[in-house]
């Protein structure tokens, strides 16, 4: 699973923090939209700020000259993925949204997969058509199903942050490259800001959760994503990424006293499996 299957404490504390980290973004966007009055436009602000503040002294704090500083294209969709993603959770479960965002993320990168060249075998043609199957059953319409609207916002955020992850190869360090980016995407979020100034609504709870999520969910969280990832064996980097939306499921049963439903079991289920079953059985292209 590990790279020379060296199995270390290091390792394992840092995937589990950085995981944590990532479930955290849900958790605390939905706890701020949801109980607090901050508005989307603001508490995305508040986020890529604070993000973009965390991982430039990351950088500073860190020796070397590594290369890499972003790029406009690459924090243009690093901000459409923020903004899409507060725009969702003023009505999404936190594990919805997450369920949603990462199946996105991951048929995206799949299908520019299919277009660069790879090849699925038997077992990944599987696992995309019972991924489709388990976004079906969590959008069907019924009692149980998100609201189409907010749906359709996570689903750009994942599309969203699939540009950016595949904009990011090889442009660097990727902890360099992606501060650059945050701080790049500050411009965009303030012009969010005050195209919804109308609606603006801030409270202090609402910034603390803002800032948390910016500053430890994103920038600290990221920061460590990167410091595993040389630890990691590709196919256990991909497949460590299943567990976000679990996560985030736990979360919001504790935090948010949201149910777990039998269709989000269903879907939650069909998507991560499916998915599984693509990136375990990896092929290079052609």
């Amino acid at each position: 699973m590990f790279k020379d299957n060296n199995v270390t404490l290091r390792a394992i504390t840092l995937t589990l923090l950085a995981m944590l980290a990532f479930a955290g973004n849900s958790i605390l966007c939905r706890l701020a939209l949801k109980e607090t009055e901050i508005d989307p436009a603001s508490f995305t602000g508040i986020r890529l700020a604070a993000g973009a503040l965390t991982l430039w002294l990351i950088v500073r704090l860190r020796s070397g000259s590594s290369s890499g500083a972003g790029n406009w294209w690459s924090a243009l969709a690093l901000f459409a993925y923020a903004a899409a993603f507060s725009l969702a959770y003023v009505q999404l479960s936190a594990a919805t949204g997450a369920l949603l965002l990462f199946g996105a993320v991951q048929t995206s990168m799949i299908g520019y997969g299919l277009v660069r060249g790879e090849r699925l075998g038997p077992l990944q043609w599987l696992g995309v058509a019972v991924a489709i199957i388990g976004l079906v059953v969590l959008l069907l319409p019924g009692l149980d199903a998100p609201p189409l609207g907010a749906a359709l916002w996570m689903l750009a955020a994942g599309v969203a942050w699939a540009v950016y992850s595949l904009r990011g190869r090889g442009a660097g360090d990727p902890t360099r490259v992606t501060a650059g980016n945050f701080i790049r995407a500050l411009p965009f979020a303030a012009l969010f800001c005050l195209l919804l100034w109308p609606s603006r609504s801030l409270d202090q709870p609402g910034v603390l959760y803002a800032l948390l999520s910016g500053a430890l969910a994103s920038g600290v969280g990221y920061g460590l994503w990167y410091a595993a990832l040389p630890l990691l064996a590709t196919s256990t980097a991909a497949t460590v990424q299943l567990s976000v939306p679990v996560i985030t499921a736990i979360g919001g049963i504790v935090l948010l006293n949201e149910a777990l439903t039998l269709p989000l079991l269903i879907a939650c289920a069909s998507i991560l499996g499916g998915i599984a079953l693509v990136v375990l059985n990896h092929r290079k292209p052609a």
